[in-house]
């Protein structure tokens, strides 16, 4: 069993519950609403398997896309050459990103940023982004907070989670297990999800993915922005702009632009 973030039996269980355009909550929409008149670069951080940078580019904007896996950036190639898109997926580690373009626009959409576990990278992380944006340029992304409490009894135990049938005849089934948990201190949350692939009832690989959240408070976050050096930060809920955040069960967007 292999053990790793995001390797290749996630990102087929990715493909399958994350397609093309799918909108969570309004995000394309609210992205693409977002970004429409940028005439520069734009770059998508933790790009995944293209969701959203496919859907950009179809609109006739100039995105790049960056990944950590070089399984979700192989699909989101693929995706990208089927549809007769052309665009640059680099593979690198955000806290040390270094690439040849400054950007109009960075975003990171679907809550991904919370999936950088460690305080202090998250830190580096916003700071690379921070030098990749040209002057004025715009980061936009989106955080939510964890949707359930974790009773000490419920660390360890597997639970079922999904099942997932491939186009092929093959099956992927999920499970997770909570493995740590700060809900209210340090505000992380760390899980074992185990894919396991079936064919004819034979199961035929296996992959152990650790899956942290670390999350932030509404205006801890922006404090955060406003330290990296980032201005006019504005706080969104639920896609709509001007919409202030009320509730834990929001999803809440920010707009930050560099000096």
């Amino acid at each position: 069993m292999s053990f790793s973030n995001y390797g290749e039996l996630c990102t087929e269980v990715y493909d399958l519950s994350k397609q093309i355009g799918q909108s969570i909550g309004g995000d394309v929409e609210y992205y693409l609403n977002k970004l429409k008149n940028c005439k520069g670069p734009i770059l998508e951080a933790m790009v995944g398997s293209g969701r959203v940078i496919i859907p950009l580019l179809e609109a006739g904007l100039i995105v790049e896309g960056v990944d950590y896996s070089p399984e979700m950036l192989a699909s989101c190639r693929k995706r990208c050459e089927a549809r007769g898109l052309q665009t640059h997926l680099y593979q690198a580690d955000l806290t040390e990103l270094s690439l040849p373009n400054k950007y109009e626009a960075i975003i990171i959409p679907g809550g991904s940023f919370l999936l950088i576990e460690q305080r202090e990278k998250s830190l580096k992380v916003l700071n690379r982004l921070y030098e990749h944006l040209e002057p004025g340029g715009q980061l936009i992304l989106d955080l939510f907070l964890p949707e359930n409490q974790i009773n000490s009894s419920d660390l360890g135990k597997w639970s079922g989670t999904g099942t997932y049938h491939l186009p092929n005849g093959d099956m992927i089934t999920l499970e997770s297990k909570c493995v740590e948990a700060d809900l209210f201190f340090h505000q992380y949350q760390v899980n074992h999800l185990k894919y396991e692939k079936w064919r004819n009832g034979t199961l035929i690989q296996t992959e152990l993915q650790r899956f942290a959240l670390r999350w932030y408070g509404v205006e801890e976050f922006k404090y955060i922005l406003e330290r990296i050096g980032f201005t006019d930060i504005r706080i969104s809920a639920d896609f709509e702009d001007g919409k202030q955040p009320t509730n834990g069960n929001q999803t809440y967007v920010y707009q930050a632009t560099k000096k």
